[in-house]
Protein backbone atom coordinates (compact mmCIF):
# COMPACT_ATOMS: atom_id res chain seq x y z
CA UNK A 1 0.00 0.00 0.00
CA UNK A 2 1.32 3.54 -0.73
CA UNK A 3 0.76 5.32 2.85
CA UNK A 4 0.69 8.96 2.89
CA UNK A 5 2.79 10.67 5.10
CA UNK A 6 2.89 10.44 9.13
CA UNK A 7 1.13 13.32 9.48
CA UNK A 8 -1.89 13.09 8.21
CA UNK A 9 -1.80 9.12 8.70
CA UNK A 10 -2.65 9.74 12.22
CA UNK A 11 -4.66 12.62 11.71
CA UNK A 12 -6.82 10.24 8.96
CA UNK A 13 -6.99 7.27 11.01
CA UNK A 14 -8.37 8.74 14.02
CA UNK A 15 -10.76 11.99 12.01
CA UNK A 16 -8.39 14.72 12.74
CA UNK A 17 -8.14 14.10 16.34
CA UNK A 18 -4.54 13.43 18.22
CA UNK A 19 -4.51 10.35 20.99
CA UNK A 20 -2.27 11.64 23.98
CA UNK A 21 -2.54 9.40 26.68
CA UNK A 22 -2.99 10.84 30.06
CA UNK A 23 -2.56 9.52 33.67
CA UNK A 24 -2.94 11.17 36.56
CA UNK A 25 -2.30 10.31 40.45
CA UNK A 26 -4.49 12.34 42.96
CA UNK A 27 -5.33 12.91 46.43
CA UNK A 28 -8.54 12.14 45.93
CA UNK A 29 -11.65 11.24 43.66
CA UNK A 30 -12.98 14.70 43.33
CA UNK A 31 -11.25 16.44 40.87
CA UNK A 32 -12.66 19.88 42.00
CA UNK A 33 -11.40 19.48 45.50
CA UNK A 34 -8.99 16.59 45.54
CA UNK A 35 -5.11 17.50 44.28
CA UNK A 36 -3.15 16.50 41.16
CA UNK A 37 0.36 15.02 42.77
CA UNK A 38 1.32 13.48 39.71
CA UNK A 39 0.77 13.79 36.04
CA UNK A 40 1.89 11.83 32.88
CA UNK A 41 1.44 12.22 29.21
CA UNK A 42 2.31 9.33 26.43
CA UNK A 43 2.34 10.54 22.63
CA UNK A 44 1.71 8.34 19.81
CA UNK A 45 3.34 8.14 16.25
CA UNK A 46 2.78 5.76 13.14
CA UNK A 47 5.50 3.90 11.90
CA UNK A 48 5.89 3.13 7.78
CA UNK A 49 3.65 0.53 7.00
CA UNK A 50 0.50 2.53 9.56
CA UNK A 51 0.94 1.01 12.73
CA UNK A 52 0.56 3.17 16.32
CA UNK A 53 3.17 2.88 18.63
CA UNK A 54 4.05 4.65 21.91
CA UNK A 55 6.64 7.52 21.64
CA UNK A 56 7.77 9.91 24.17
CA UNK A 57 6.48 10.07 27.67
CA UNK A 58 6.85 13.57 29.67
CA UNK A 59 6.14 13.27 33.61
CA UNK A 60 5.54 15.77 36.28
CA UNK A 61 5.26 15.87 40.12
CA UNK A 62 2.85 18.54 41.26
CA UNK A 63 2.15 20.59 44.34
CA UNK A 64 -1.48 20.68 45.53
CA UNK A 65 -2.80 23.97 44.75
CA UNK A 66 -3.70 25.80 47.62
CA UNK A 67 -6.66 24.19 49.89
CA UNK A 68 -7.03 20.91 47.94
CA UNK A 69 -7.81 17.98 50.10
CA UNK A 70 -5.92 14.82 50.12
CA UNK A 71 -7.53 11.67 51.68
CA UNK A 72 -5.37 9.52 53.49
CA UNK A 73 -6.34 6.62 51.74
CA UNK A 74 -5.98 8.16 48.58
CA UNK A 75 -2.19 8.69 49.26
CA UNK A 76 -1.92 4.97 50.74
CA UNK A 77 -2.75 3.69 47.74
CA UNK A 78 -0.45 5.96 45.73
CA UNK A 79 2.81 5.50 47.92
CA UNK A 80 2.88 9.17 46.88
CA UNK A 81 4.48 11.45 49.85
CA UNK A 82 2.97 14.79 48.58
CA UNK A 83 5.36 17.11 51.16
CA UNK A 84 8.42 14.80 50.29
CA UNK A 85 10.90 17.66 49.17
CA UNK A 86 12.84 15.21 47.17
CA UNK A 87 9.79 14.93 44.98
CA UNK A 88 11.41 18.46 43.46
CA UNK A 89 7.25 19.21 42.35
CA UNK A 90 6.36 22.10 40.28
CA UNK A 91 2.93 24.11 40.83
CA UNK A 92 0.13 22.92 39.38
CA UNK A 93 -0.05 26.86 37.33
CA UNK A 94 3.18 25.74 35.61
CA UNK A 95 3.37 22.18 35.18
CA UNK A 96 -0.36 22.56 33.16
CA UNK A 97 1.02 25.48 30.74
CA UNK A 98 4.06 23.56 30.18
CA UNK A 99 2.12 20.45 29.36
CA UNK A 100 -0.72 22.22 27.43
CA UNK A 101 1.97 23.80 25.19
CA UNK A 102 3.68 20.73 24.64
CA UNK A 103 0.43 18.63 23.61
CA UNK A 104 -0.60 21.92 21.09
CA UNK A 105 2.75 21.75 19.71
CA UNK A 106 2.06 17.74 18.99
CA UNK A 107 -1.81 18.53 17.38
CA UNK A 108 0.18 20.91 14.61
CA UNK A 109 3.19 18.68 14.26
CA UNK A 110 0.78 16.24 13.49
CA UNK A 111 -1.64 17.72 11.28
CA UNK A 112 -4.31 17.10 13.40
CA UNK A 113 -7.05 20.01 14.58
CA UNK A 114 -7.79 18.77 18.67
CA UNK A 115 -6.35 16.53 20.82
CA UNK A 116 -8.40 13.17 22.26
CA UNK A 117 -7.73 12.03 26.01
CA UNK A 118 -6.78 8.65 25.98
CA UNK A 119 -6.70 6.17 29.42
CA UNK A 120 -7.91 3.86 31.43
CA UNK A 121 -10.78 4.70 32.58
CA UNK A 122 -10.48 8.46 30.71
CA UNK A 123 -13.01 10.41 31.94
CA UNK A 124 -11.42 10.00 35.82
CA UNK A 125 -8.22 11.45 34.16
CA UNK A 126 -10.16 14.28 31.79
CA UNK A 127 -12.22 15.09 34.69
CA UNK A 128 -8.41 16.22 36.84
CA UNK A 129 -7.26 17.63 33.82
CA UNK A 130 -10.03 19.96 32.75
CA UNK A 131 -10.31 20.77 36.40
CA UNK A 132 -6.38 21.71 37.21
CA UNK A 133 -6.88 23.79 33.22
CA UNK A 134 -9.66 26.00 34.52
CA UNK A 135 -7.76 26.41 37.86
CA UNK A 136 -4.78 27.45 36.05
CA UNK A 137 -6.73 30.08 33.86
CA UNK A 138 -5.09 28.28 30.61
CA UNK A 139 -7.56 29.36 27.62
CA UNK A 140 -6.17 27.17 24.52
CA UNK A 141 -7.18 23.94 25.87
CA UNK A 142 -5.88 21.38 23.16
CA UNK A 143 -8.37 18.56 24.75
CA UNK A 144 -11.67 18.09 23.30
CA UNK A 145 -13.83 18.69 26.20
CA UNK A 146 -15.84 15.37 26.89
CA UNK A 147 -15.10 12.79 23.82
CA UNK A 148 -12.25 10.34 24.99
CA UNK A 149 -11.04 6.82 23.97
CA UNK A 150 -11.19 4.48 26.93
CA UNK A 151 -8.46 1.84 27.54
CA UNK A 152 -11.07 -0.10 29.88
CA UNK A 153 -13.58 -0.35 27.75
CA UNK A 154 -11.61 -1.31 24.85
CA UNK A 155 -9.86 -4.20 26.57
CA UNK A 156 -12.81 -5.36 28.30
CA UNK A 157 -13.73 -5.82 24.45
CA UNK A 158 -10.74 -7.09 23.56
CA UNK A 159 -9.81 -9.22 26.39
CA UNK A 160 -12.36 -9.40 28.37
CA UNK A 161 -10.99 -7.92 31.53
CA UNK A 162 -11.04 -4.12 32.74
CA UNK A 163 -8.21 -4.11 35.32
CA UNK A 164 -4.75 -2.49 33.55
CA UNK A 165 -2.45 -4.88 35.21
CA UNK A 166 -4.61 -7.91 34.17
CA UNK A 167 -5.50 -6.64 30.78
CA UNK A 168 -2.14 -5.93 29.69
CA UNK A 169 -0.87 -9.33 30.75
CA UNK A 170 -3.74 -10.92 28.96
CA UNK A 171 -1.77 -9.00 25.94
CA UNK A 172 1.03 -10.15 26.38
CA UNK A 173 2.45 -6.90 27.89
CA UNK A 174 4.68 -6.87 31.08
CA UNK A 175 3.36 -5.05 33.72
CA UNK A 176 5.47 -4.41 37.10
CA UNK A 177 2.82 -3.94 39.62
CA UNK A 178 6.16 -2.45 41.66
CA UNK A 179 5.97 0.18 39.57
CA UNK A 180 2.21 0.47 38.99
CA UNK A 181 0.70 4.25 40.17
CA UNK A 182 3.36 6.01 39.09
CA UNK A 183 1.63 8.40 36.47
CA UNK A 184 4.67 7.70 33.74
CA UNK A 185 4.63 4.20 34.27
CA UNK A 186 0.39 3.97 33.66
CA UNK A 187 0.34 6.12 30.96
CA UNK A 188 3.10 4.18 29.01
CA UNK A 189 1.33 0.83 29.56
CA UNK A 190 -1.75 2.57 28.62
CA UNK A 191 -0.19 3.60 25.62
CA UNK A 192 1.04 0.25 24.99
CA UNK A 193 -2.26 -1.50 25.24
CA UNK A 194 -3.86 1.69 23.48
CA UNK A 195 -2.02 1.02 20.37
CA UNK A 196 -1.85 -3.32 20.54
CA UNK A 197 -6.00 -2.91 20.21
CA UNK A 198 -5.92 -0.49 17.92
CA UNK A 199 -3.54 -2.07 15.32
CA UNK A 200 -5.07 -5.10 16.04
CA UNK A 201 -8.28 -4.38 14.51
CA UNK A 202 -6.43 -3.21 11.58
CA UNK A 203 -4.79 -6.30 10.96
CA UNK A 204 -8.80 -7.75 11.53
CA UNK A 205 -9.96 -5.72 8.89
CA UNK A 206 -12.11 -3.81 11.47
CA UNK A 207 -10.11 -0.33 9.92
CA UNK A 208 -9.32 0.12 6.71
CA UNK A 209 -7.11 2.99 5.00
CA UNK A 210 -8.65 5.41 2.56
Amino acid sequence: MDFCDEKSMISQRFRGFLPVVIDVETGGFNSQTDAVLEIAATFLRMDDSGQLEPDETVSYNVEPFEGANLEPAALEFTGIDPHNPLRQAQKEVTVMGELMKRIRQQVKASGCTRAVLVGHNAHFDLGFVLAAIERSSIKRNPFHPFSVMDTASLSGLAYGHTVLARACQLADIDFDNNEAHSAAYDALKTAELFCQIVNRWQQLGGWRWP
